[in-house]
């Protein structure tokens, strides 16, 4: 079981930046690999990134890509996620992951779920 906590959410401006933070429980947190989806309202939840337990890898959506970084501090329990050059169509709840077993850059793929922290990108 991992219980995971979003943080660092608000306002901000378009063109504006702003770091993400998701704190988990438990001493297996490397053991997992990491995601950060959003969900606007009325829209699917979408994949940004994911990277896996040690680190070393990223992945990210084409979306995103040179925008937001996704990094990990294990001896923290925390994943990241840096964002900038954020445009209002970036508004969005965000929520970080736990992968399971299923394929990283979907939903089904991730198997424990953070609460989630609004964004919002003002223009």
């Amino acid at each position: 079981q991992v219980r995971l906590v979003e943080s660092g959410g608000g306002l901000v401006q378009a063109g504006g930046s702003l770091s993400l933070s998701c704190s988990a429980s438990g001493r297996t947190f490397r053991s997992y690999d990491m995601g950060w989806f959003r969900q606007a309202p009325g829209k699917e939840r979408e994949f940004l990134a994911t990277i896996c337990g040690s680190g070393g890898s990223t992945v990210y959506a084409d979306s995103v890509k040179g925008r937001f970084t996704i990094s990990r501090d294990n001896a923290k329990n925390t994943v990241y996620l840096q964002m900038s050059s954020l445009q209002p169509g970036n508004t969005a709840v965000y929520y970080c992951a736990a992968r399971g077993v299923g394929v990283a850059t979907v939903r089904s793929g991730y198997e424990y779920w953070g609460q989630g922290t609004q964004v919002t990108v003002s223009s």
